[in-house]
């Protein structure tokens, strides 16, 4: 039997900012080493869910909600290019971070960060939508797992890119 050759040129490394995903980043940079690949970051802010719109508004009107939520994705559209500083932070300590890990490497390993993205929306959907845009081969993300329970389940993040992802998916536990 023929197995197919594995080309990794693009990894899209998927983070939520926590300790899990900085670990699992160690997983992106190995595999971008040895497969000399680049690296694209997503980082994704949810939007606000569908239960708080109906709690909310039981608080306020309806139309001061929507007012809110307006002028709130008035800052996202201004963050995602590049007026705000919230987003540019997290940019800006993805893009220091991937430099202090390339600078740890050493001599001759090197991988290349291609993109730092920070967007608002699903995290899933997002996830899969830069995948495709960035012709990704690969995604990595970790998962969190604290208990007996914890342990049986992904995160439902992780779980969801797995079901809909049409490229593999690597899936990094905290140990």
């Amino acid at each position: 039997m023929n197995l197919p050759e594995v080309q990794v040129k693009k990894i899209l490394y998927a983070t939520d900012l926590s300790e899990n995903a900085r670990y699992a980043f160690a997983y992106a940079v190995s595999l971008a080493n040895l497969y000399n690949a680049g690296i694209t970051m997503i980082h994704v802010l949810p939007e606000v869910p569908a239960l708080l719109d109906q709690t909310v508004i039981g608080y306020i009107s309806e139309e001061s909600w929507q007012k809110i939520k307006s002028a709130q994705m008035d800052d996202a559209k201004e963050a995602l290019i590049g007026k705000k500083r919230e987003h540019l932070a997290i940019k800006e300590a993805l893009h220091q971070f991937s430099e202090d890990v390339k600078q740890q490497q050493q001599a001759g390993d090197g991988f290349t960060t291609d993109d730092i993205i920070v967007r608002r929306g699903n995290p899933v959907e997002e996830i899969i939508k830069s995948a495709a845009e960035h012709n990704c081969d690969l995604i990595v993300m970790g998962t969190h797992g604290h208990g007996t329970l914890e342990d049986v389940m992904l995160g439902s993040t992780a779980r969801r890119v797995i079901r809909r992802s049409k490229v593999p998916v690597l899936v990094v536990r905290l140990p």
